[in-house]
This record gives structure tokens, C-alpha cells and sequence, in this order.
């Protein structure tokens, strides 16, 4: 005997059958997320304040930090919706980018660090966020970008084993999409 639904149903609009049908990132996607909105947050605070208070001491340094802000923002926004056509090949790129950026300005930083001096003459040497392969952020800038690369090769968007075989879901504990078996 059919069981019958007597729970009232509304219309979806256009847009919210896309949000139902779209996985949610979970666990270490979900930190992976986190960690680069944390980081999209501070890397835009640094360059906001060196840039209003004093870009004209080191203009290449601070364009620098302002490029890694944006950087980290694109790269958070990707990762999260890397399962929506084409933003996962924006997290790849964004994040390729970005390792290719703390590789060039930390190698920049620790063997011809004269690029970076402070206009003032003191022979201070300004900082970027990826000055020393991200030093003064835990090398954090410089492991990111590679866990990232590996977790979005991992859960390439079509791919039919992405996440069935370590057990990933979505936020309503269905299977992430293009993980059916």
C-alpha cells in the first residue's frame, strides 16, 4: 500500500533546485574552504592598511599583498562551488597561481631581497605575504596551495568515483554528486 505525503509542497523557484541538487563541501574541503577564507581576511586587511598608510614606501611589495588578497578571495569562492560547471577549473587555476606566486616571491624575497627594500632608506626590507615562502604565516601560504591542488584533483566535478570511495557526502548526508555507484 502506497504511503502518502500529506506535507504541503511549494514551487521551487529556478534557482533553488539548483542549490538542492549542488553537494555541499564536507570535511576537509570544508576546512580547506575555512582556511582560505582566513587567510582571504587577514592577506586583505594587511594590504588595505600598507596600502593606505604606506604605499609609497614599498609600491612592489604592497601591490604584491593586495594580488594575494585577491588571490585567496577567488581561490575561497572556487573552492567553495568547485562543483558547479567551470568553477572548478577556477580553483585550479587560481590556486596554480597561487603556488607559483609564493614560490616566485618567497625565491625573490630570500635570494634578492634588495627588490623589497623600503623607499625610506633605512634599508628595512617590507614583507608581502609570501615573502620567504609565507614565513611570517606559518608557511601556511606555501602548504595551502598544495593541499589544494590535491584535494581538487581529487574531486574533479563528473568524475564517477570523486568521494564514493572515502565515504564523502553532501550537508544533507547524500552522496556528493557524480559519486553514485
Amino acid at each position: 500500500m502506497p504511503m502518502t505525503d500529506f506535507t504541503p509542497h511549494t514551487p521551487l523557484e529556478p534557482g533553488d533546485r539548483e542549490a538542492q541538487a549542488a553537494p555541499r563541501v564536507s570535511g576537509p574541503g570544508r576546512v580547506l574552504v575555512v582556511v582560505y577564507a582566513i587567510l582571504a581576511l587577514s592577506a586583505t586587511a594587511r594590504s588595505l592598511v600598507q596600502i593606505a598608510t604606506r604605499f609609497d614606501r614599498a609600491p612592489l611589495a604592497y601591490s604584491l599583498s593586495a594580488v594575494a588578497a585577491v588571490v585567496y578571495i577567488v581561490a575561497t569562492v572556487a573552492l567553495a562551488r568547485h562543483h558547479r560547471p567551470g568553477w572548478h577549473r577556477v580553483a585550479v587555476i587560481t590556486i596554480g597561481f597561487e603556488l607559483a606566486g609564493v614560490l616566485i616571491v618567497g625565491a625573490l624575497t630570500t635570494w634578492e631581497p634588495t627588490l623589497f627594500l623600503s623607499n625610506t632608506g633605512d634599508g628595512r626590507v617590507e614583507s608581502t605575504v609570501w615573502s620567504g615562502f609565507g614565513m611570517g604565516y606559518g608557511f601556511v601560504p606555501l602548504v595551502l596551495p598544495v593541499l589544494g591542488l590535491w584535494w581538487l584533483a581529487r574531486h574533479r566535478p563528473g568524475r564517477a568515483d570523486a568521494g564514493a570511495s572515502r565515504g564523502d557526502t553532501d550537508a544533507a548526508g547524500g552522496r556528493a554528486a557524480g559519486t553514485e555507484r
